[in-house]
């Protein structure tokens, strides 16, 4: 039994039905230190509509949350916005005890559901169709590669909420049901993290998206709520959580400098800190990573604004250092634009890793300042200062980047 779980009046008729995970600490990859939510949304019309599911090992959460509302048989349709399993993994149980008239999911959605669970009698709904619900009707929009060739928001013109699913949401699991009710910080920090481990790659089709529900009509102005999947519901200034992602598709660079690296004995280690004083030097905003105390999706939420990646390792049987290929390998699939940058290692009898970085970073499109450094052994005050000058290079090249020219 799931014992007892109410529902969250979010509008006149419309219910968070969600559940909280608190102890969900990896995210296929990506560290979640404060957990997430999965958000599902109950609207009582005459045809009682359920907005997405939650995780699996949540279905009777869910089915507790629906059934302090109304009898879950009562559900008469099931709007499947994503076929992920956070968000449908409770869909076969919710049709096996609701017993809906309908399941409704975009022409891309319909075929997923089918791959994953069998399911034969998906409805696909048309991008810029509507549902009539009786008294309440809901207009879907397709956001393909956001961040699945399935995904698509849902909305209910009535109560003028967007059901993004995993647009404008984030991984952060709380006891309040709304962002104004939370930090502020703490809401553009875990947002940054999630646009950056989860969206960065598809930055392109953001301002498209932005713009086709402008042409709808669905604009921050208009908005009274955005309900994402993941996070909290945006009530208040809901323009904001739509800037940020504007911003961050964008992908303008700043004069934050990132210099990622793991040491053996502590001599690349030395020459991170150099190079970190010679960018200070510079005048770039130096931040130091060491891949010990520095997870993968955090590296990759500090990637978001920072104009140069400075990456380095010391050599380990003919290569990098596992930690270091681990974080180039996730930030390549992230697709970043525009950095600059640059390679630096020590090494005893063979220097390969800097040159496999180099080549992973050219793969990734950042602009090499300068040829990378290698030390053998332990780096002395010459190659320190080396190191010094390649932060120096870096960053000038990113106040030559913001039009500043060269001078001090």
């Amino acid at each position: 039994m799931a014992g007892r779980y109410d529902a969250v009046r979010v509008a006149d008729r419309v219910y968070w039905v969600g559940a909280v995970d608190w102890g969900l600490r990896d995210f296929h990859g990506y560290a979640t230190h404060r957990g997430t939510s999965y958000n599902a949304y109950l609207v009582l019309a005459d045809k009682v509509t359920l907005i997405d599911t939650v995780k699996g090992p949540f279905a009777e959460e869910l089915l507790a949350r629906i059934a302090s509302i109304v009898e879950p048989r009562a559900v008469d349709y099931i709007v499947s916005n994503h076929a992920e399993m956070d968000h449908s993994g409770a869909l076969l149980r919710l049709i096996e005890v609701a017993r809906p008239d309908k399941v409704f999911a975009s022409r891309m959605g319909v075929e997923a559901l089918r791959e994953h669970f069998g399911l034969a009698e998906v409805e696909a709904v048309a991008d810029g169709g509507r549902l009539d619900l009786g008294g309440r009707s809901l207009t879907f929009l397709e956001a393909r590669m956001l961040h699945w060739p399935d995904s698509m928001l849902s909305y209910l013109a009535e109560e003028r909420i967007l059901f993004s699913n995993d647009a404008f949401g984030m991984h952060l699991a709380s006891s309040e049901r709304y962002a104004d009710e939370l930090d502020p910080a703490v809401l553009e920090q875990e947002a940054a993290k999630y646009y950056a481990n989860i969206l960065l790659p598809y930055s392109k089709l953001v301002p498209r998206l932005i713009e086709k529900a402008a042409g709808a009509g669905i604009t921050p102005e208009a908005l009274a709520m955005i309900a994402p999947s993941h996070g909290p519901i945006w009530r208040r200034e809901v323009g904001t959580i739509v800037n940020w992602y504007a911003r961050w598709a964008a992908q303008e660079r700043g004069s934050k400098a990132l210099v990622v690296y793991d040491t053996m004995w502590g001599s690349t280690e030395k020459m991170a800190r150099a190079i970190g004083e010679g960018l200070m030097e510079g005048g770039a905003s130096a931040r130091l990573m060491p891949l010990r105390a520095s997870h993968r999706s955090d590296v990759a939420t500090e990637v978001l604004d920072a104009g140069a990646l400075v990456v380095g390792s010391p050599t380990l049987n003919g290569g990098v250092l596992p930690t270091v290929a681990d974080v180039l390998t996730y930030l390549r699939g992230l697709r970043p634009q525009g950095m600059v940058g640059g390679a630096f290692g020590s090494y005893g009898w063979a220097g390969e890793a800097v040159n496999q970085i180099e080549n992973l970073l050219a793969e990734m499109k950042v602009e090499r300042v300068q040829d990378g450094i290698k030390v053998r052994y332990v780096p002395d005050e010459t190659a320190l200062e080396q190191c010094r000058g390649l932060g120096r290079a870096v960053a000038s090249k990113l106040r030559e980047a913001r039009g500043q020219g060269s001078g001090a």
